[in-house]
């Protein structure tokens, strides 16, 4: 991917406006830490697209919980994570292809459809998961972890890996378990990455996977 014309590079990034998100309902789930490569061909996320790069601000990342990727505004759920354009190519007029990292999850509080069918919202940030070690119990899903990554696409965890980090794991394994899009989703909504561990560990131990 590359960063050349018709967009000028984009400035460092801001901070979104809470009371006017951007909405990109999605059948796939967006952690914090993670990245989400995109395909964007619609007019109204080309012309959001647009918008972030030249402003350096996210756009707003959600499940689809009724609808469908195209056509009519779909109905995302409730939380959300923000999406930074990291990179972005466009092979052919009016495609983009871009690279996003997740950054902080969001509450949509409220959402308003414009006339050209981009979804937007006034939503709440919602708090970063705490700093925390990987309690001992699950010491051993960090080999899981370690055990996926050569298999994956160089830029699909990028570095620095943090395996004694709950947080990073947590999200990072979550991504890449063999779980429905709506399991995801649950997992993405905790607060408590111990929690979140609590609950990979166990299914893996149901799958016969650690």
């Amino acid at each position: 991917m590359n960063s050349t014309p018709p967009f000028p590079a984009p400035p460092a990034d801001r901070d979104p406006d809470w009371q006017d998100l951007p909405l990109f309902p999605l059948g796939t789930v967006l952690f914090p830490g993670g990245t989400l490569p995109l395909k964007v061909f619609e007019a109204r996320y080309v012309d959001m697209t647009r918008e972030c790069m030249k402003s350096g601000t996210p756009f707003g990342v959600c499940l689809i919980r009724e609808g469908s990727e195209v056509g009519a505004p779909a109905v995302p759920h409730a939380i959300g994570c923000l999406a930074h354009i990291g990179a972005w190519d466009m092979p052919q007029l009016g495609v983009l292809h871009i690279r996003t990292r997740g950054t902080r999850r969001f509450r949509i509080d409220q959402t308003r459809v414009e006339a050209g069918g981009l979804l937007r919202s006034r939503a709440a940030p919602l708090p970063a998961d705490p700093p925390l070690a990987v309690l001992p119990e699950f010491a051993a899903l960090a080999d899981v972890l370690k055990a996926i990554l050569p298999r994956m696409p160089a830029d699909r965890f990028p570095e620095p890996h943090r395996f004694d980090d709950a947080s990073w794991l947590s999200n990072r394994l979550a991504e890449v378990l063999p779980i429905s899009p709506l399991a995801r989703q649950k997992l993405m909504e905790l607060d408590d990455p111990q929690t979140r561990l609590s609950i990979i560990h166990q299914f893996l131990g149901q799958q016969g996977l650690k």
